[in-house]
């Protein structure tokens, strides 16, 4: 079978990220989002779970069992060699198992969500790399209000990742969220059928 395009959709925290990936969704598009993904590995009985686990000791379990994912990201952003190992050990597995998922996916074209794709060097495992832009003010505000944090750990999370300028330079197509919700999803409906004519070329280039 011919490969599919596969679109790299990627951005900063509270972005918007995920309403982009719905829409997608709601239009019949297969998404692999690696955050999901990274929960599946991850999770009780899985190997990345007792791995993570080893590495970090019981303090970042959660009462349900499973790890608690607020105690481990406190964890590594205080401290950046714990990121690096817990990157060693989740991101193979995750790479491995989004490939899974890629394999049996059904539609003309792919959607891969990954946030920290520019950071990761993951470019060549996509065809076009879709960026979600916002207001780097506007990024602060929103993850406050979701994650109940301080104004000082929201700009931490934002310093870990890749800059604005940086991710813009990698894209091939921006959505730029300015706007409100049914302005963005307006914008994915343009960029699907895009991409719908973008794949039935490639295939056609294929046969």
């Amino acid at each position: 079978m011919a490969r599919r395009l596969r679109i790299g959709l990627t951005g900063g925290i509270a972005s918007g990220k995920s309403t982009v990936a719905a829409r997608f969704m709601e239009l019949g598009v297969p998404v692999i989002d690696a955050d999901e993904v990274a929960r599946a590995v991850a999770a009780p009985g899985e190997p990345g779970f007792t791995d993570v686990l080893n590495r970090f000791g019981a303090g970042i379990l959660a009462a349900n069992g499973e790890l608690d994912r607020r105690a481990l990201r406190d964890r590594i952003f205080a401290d950046p060699s714990s990121r690096r190992d817990l990157e060693a050990i989740l991101h193979p597995l995750i790479r491995a198992e989004m490939e899974r998922r890629e394999a049996v996916a059904v539609g003309p074209y792919i959607v891969m969500a990954i946030p920290l794709l520019v950071e990761g060097g993951s470019r060549d495992r996509v065809d076009r790399v879709l960026v979600v832009d916002v207001d780097e003010a506007v990024q602060l505000e929103r993850l406050a209000a979701r994650d109940g944090g301080t104004a000082e750990q929201a700009s931490a999370i934002l310093d870990a990742q890749a800059s604005r300028t940086s991710r813009l330079a990698a894209a091939d197509d921006v959505l730029t969220n300015a706007g409100n919700v049914t302005e963005l999803r307006r914008a994915v409906d343009h960029l699907h059928e895009r991409y719908l004519r973008l794949a039935a070329t490639a295939h056609a280039q294929e046969i």
